[in-house]
């Protein structure tokens, strides 16, 4: 059996014994090797035009080549798959689990809460320390937060403190598993208009490399460098590119996430951090000549955010460690506060929350810093976006109840009900999608989408259909088993030691909320799943956004309750 440990002692070993021991590999197999392939390959700018004029004349051919018994033939097959895909299947001769096969209660993670604002969790990590820390947002400037994806994004690839981009590359390849920032924005489990906003730093080593992993992140703490415009472009660009080319595989994240930008006031700061609007940002960014006040509003930024004040930490080590990588984020925290400037909040309504409920809010440990919104006002709104494919991606959401809520378990389950036992015959088998459904999702929006869908607004029918099947009832126990089956699968999907601990970090979610919402899934019922769908789905009775991103449509033009971009 190969052991990884035996291969890196006998690695080290060679280099030992002869420091060459690469350089003469390279030159062996790389530098000398005669044997090699060189390809080259260059795109076709017609591509696009000429795949679909050869499919056109396939298809002309193939419809010319049809006798009147041909055509009439097919017409009939469509009609039995049409009837065949309205039938309800027999499932009874399929293996099957039962909701009583499911745990009623998941033990829990047992994390500490220090006196300073860090979460420590000991987990069996096999050698290997997780670093993660949470940077408040709330003192930043309005008119830089369409800037903190880009921040994020280039924070640890442009060089710090002695290092340049090319060195510091080099040394987070030796002494960590990788670094890197995001931006977040966390709703809160009680509250639909109130939320987090910030970026989180994530990284990982091995135990006897914690102190140089610390070390890069106190450089790009105290010393990033962001002058380097050339460095900068490349960066842009390579982003700018990523974005446009992830909208065809990932178009329907983002009209959920349009769509959802009017309902809650997170869904607003998720649709300028990760949506199409952050899309056209970086595009318009990367085609600018001259990025020198790009390079100035990154350091503003960094002033922000990179500030120990607005900052809380976790770790998850193994237990014999945990006490020196608590020592080693001490000294980092002291390396990064001798140059730190307090800064204010840009807004009044801060609601502060510690990640251990029992504990008060003036608490010392650490906390969430939530931003209220109290007189959000949610509009509903239907956007197209023009998109150069062939394929559109739909979505409705509704504004529905936080995570807490006592019907959020009720919407979980009818959303996966109505993904298996309707939407995907309506939206796949009969509309021809790849794919398409129903989702809860924890910032309270209920979500409708489909994925890579040759229809538009036929879809948004399917999913008002959808509606009025749930209201009406007609679905059997079976039914509700399975989504609950469903749902519990991703529940108590298994969850990586360098994960425990995360969701109360994050979103202050505990064992405690989680079990509450484990037996509220157990309770739901045929009678309040048609209830939640008759209160929170019907028409008359929701605020919900639409949007769809697809090629040019006629219908969506003429109609002037559609907003074009």
């Amino acid at each position: 059996q190969w052991k990884i440990s035996e291969s890196v002692t006998r690695f080290r070993q060679a280099l030992k014994e002869d420091p060459r021991f690469l350089q003469d590999k390279v030159k062996l197999y790389f530098k000398e090797n005669t044997h090699r392939l060189t390809l080259s390959m260059s795109p076709d700018h017609d591509y696009t035009e000429k795949q679909a004029t050869a499919e056109d004349q396939k298809l002309q051919q193939k419809v010319q080549a049809l006798t009147d018994k041909d055509r009439e033939k097919i017409y009939q097959k469509g009609l039995e798959l049409l009837a065949a895909q309205s039938q309800t299947q027999d499932a009874s001769c399929l293996p099957a689990l039962k909701v009583s096969d499911i745990q009623p209660t998941t033990p829990p993670t047992a994390v500490q809460l220090t006196g300073v604002p860090v979460q420590l969790c000991e987990q069996p990590t096999n050698g290997l320390v997780y670093f993660r820390a949470m940077c408040s947002l709330n003192t930043l400037p309005e008119d830089l937060r369409l800037y903190v994806p880009l921040f994020c994004s280039v924070l640890t690839k442009m060089g710090c403190g002695a290092l340049d981009y090319r060195q510091q590359a080099q040394q987070m390849e030796l002494r960590t598993g990788g670094m890197s920032a995001s931006a977040q924005v966390v709703p809160d489990s009680a509250h639909i208009d109130t939320f987090e906003q910030g970026i989180l730093l994530s990284s990982s080593c091995l135990e006897r490399n914690l102190p140089h992993m610390f070390h890069l992140w106190s450089d790009i703490f105290n010393s990033p460098h962001f002058e380097n415009e050339e460095r900068l472009r490349v960066l842009v660009t390579m982003s700018a590119q990523e974005l446009a080319n992830g909208i065809s595989y990932s178009g329907h994240m983002y009209a959920m996430t349009r769509a959802g930008r009017h309902l809650t006031p997170a869904g607003d700061l998720q649709e300028t951090f990760a949506g199409m609007e952050q899309v056209k940002f970086v595009k318009r960014i990367a085609e600018v000549p001259d990025l020198s006040h790009v390079i100035r509003t990154l350091v503003r930024i960094k002033r922000h955010l990179l500030n120990p004040d607005n900052m809380r930490c976790a770790i998850n080590a193994t237990p014999q460690k945990m006490s020196d990588s608590a020592a080693q984020l001490e000294v980092f925290m002291r390396e990064v506060s001798e140059s730190r400037k307090e800064r204010k909040a840009v807004r009044s309504n801060i609601l502060k929350k510690p990640l251990d409920p029992n504990k008060p809010a003036e608490d010392s440990g650490p906390s969430r810093k939530l931003i209220t919104e109290p007189n959000f006002q949610p509009c509903q709104m239907k956007t197209f976006f023009q998109m150069p494919f062939p394929v559109n991606f739909v979505s409705e959401c509704i504004r529905a109840v936080p995570y807490s809520h006592h019907d959020y378990a009720g919407l979980c389950i009818l959303a996966r009900m109505m993904t298996a036992k309707f939407l995907h015959g309506e939206i796949r088998e009969k509309g021809g999608a790849y794919g398409g459904g129903a989702r809860m999702g924890g910032g309270g929006l209920f979500s409708f989408y489909s994925y890579r869908d040759p229809n538009s607004v036929q879809t948004l029918s399917a999913f008002r259909k959808g509606v009025d099947w749930a209201k009406s009832g007609h679905f059997t126990q079976q039914d509700i088993d399975e989504a609950k089956l469903s749902v519990f699968s991703a529940v108590d999907s298994p969850v990586a030691p360098a994960d425990k601990g995360m969701s109360r970090f994050l979103s202050g979610i505990t064992d405690e909320m989680k079990q509450s919402h484990r037996e509220r899934l157990f309770s739901v019922d045929h009678p309040n799943l048609v209830d939640v769908a008759e209160r929170y789905l019907s028409v008359g009775q929701r605020t919900c956004g639409v949007a769809i991103l697809g090629p040019e449509n006629e219908q969506i033009k003429k109609d002037p309750t559609w907003v074009l971009k």
